[in-house]
């Protein structure tokens, strides 16, 4: 029907946990989310643009932190992360190290999702003897190939821009549960904790990137979860990506860029068995 809006459903957040402030010397402050048991083999996950850690991972939290302790932050620039006089892809590459040594993590797992993969795949080249596996989510290995990538790069972060500002309240019928209402309300509080002009010089950011030249010479076991609909970064390059990377695992999801949260029904279980893949594999 003509004018009818589209109920959005998010997954329910009781029980996410209430991130820890965690200070890192010599860069400054964010806040982390540590779950799952201590001696377990450990994963990092890293999130999207425009978002905050828990935003991006909360509905896959309670069944990755089984086996695995997973630890979430907020990258800088983001959310409560760290806020500098610049943002570089490189500095969010080298926090990651900071917050596994302020927690006392040697090895670790990394997740990466859209901005948060491309962050993981610098650790992964950085940290070859730390890294022990990683995980590609709605990401690529570069965005400027082609003037329709390059406009919806900007398309994307304009129209980021413009909920942050000017999403209402959620439309809900009357006879909701309150703790749907408050589901809709922290999500939309994690989203606006990210200012603008933030987002728009994070995503100006992403558009310099391009992993391709090294992208192979990555040795480590590796799976890519490809967001089949996805609108703003194209399949095409998320195939693309897992076809450089020597090994790596493909996983679809007939789901669009914010699968993580709109689509967690099938999102998840993909996340799941792709980093579950990387157990037991070889560099």
């Amino acid at each position: 029907m003509a004018g009818t809006r589209r109920r959005i459903t998010v997954p329910p957040t009781a029980g996410v946990p209430e991130p820890v402030p965690v200070e890192l010397p010599g860069r400054g402050r964010t806040v982390v989310t540590d779950v799952g048991p201590r001696d377990a083999p450990a994963l990092f996950l890293l999130h999207s643009v425009a978002c905050t850690g828990l935003l991006t991972w909360y509905p896959a939290l309670p069944r990755l932190a089984r086996h695995h302790r997973v630890v979430v932050f907020d990258q800088r620039w983001h959310g409560r992360g760290i806020r500098s006089p610049e943002f570089r892809l490189a500095d969010c590459a080298e926090d990651v190290t900071a917050v596994a040594d302020a927690l006392g993590v040697g090895r670790f797992a990394i997740a990466g999702y859209s901005m948060g993969g491309l962050v993981a795949q610098l650790v992964a080249r950085a940290e070859s003897e730390r890294v022990t596996g990683l995980v590609l989510c709605s990401t690529a290995g570069h965005f400027g190939r082609g003037l329709r990538q390059r406009a919806a790069l900007e398309v994307f972060g304009r129209t980021l821009r413009r909920l942050r500002e000017r999403v209402p309240p959620p439309v809900v019928p009357a006879a909701l549960p309150r703790e749907r209402l408050a589901d809709h309300r922290w999500g939309l509080r994690e989203f606006r904790s990210t200012r603008p002009w933030e987002i728009a010089v994070a995503v100006d950011e992403i558009g310099r990137f391009d992993s391709r030249p090294w992208l192979h010479t990555l040795r480590l076991p590796a799976a890519v979860v490809v967001t089949a609909r996805d609108r703003f970064i194209a399949p095409a390059h998320q195939r693309s990506l897992a076809r450089r990377i020597p090994g790596a695992a493909t996983y679809e999801v007939a789901a669009g860029h914010a699968a993580c949260v709109l689509a967690a029904d099938r999102w998840v279980p993909a996340l799941l068995a792709a980093v579950h893949s990387l157990r037991g594999r070889n560099p």
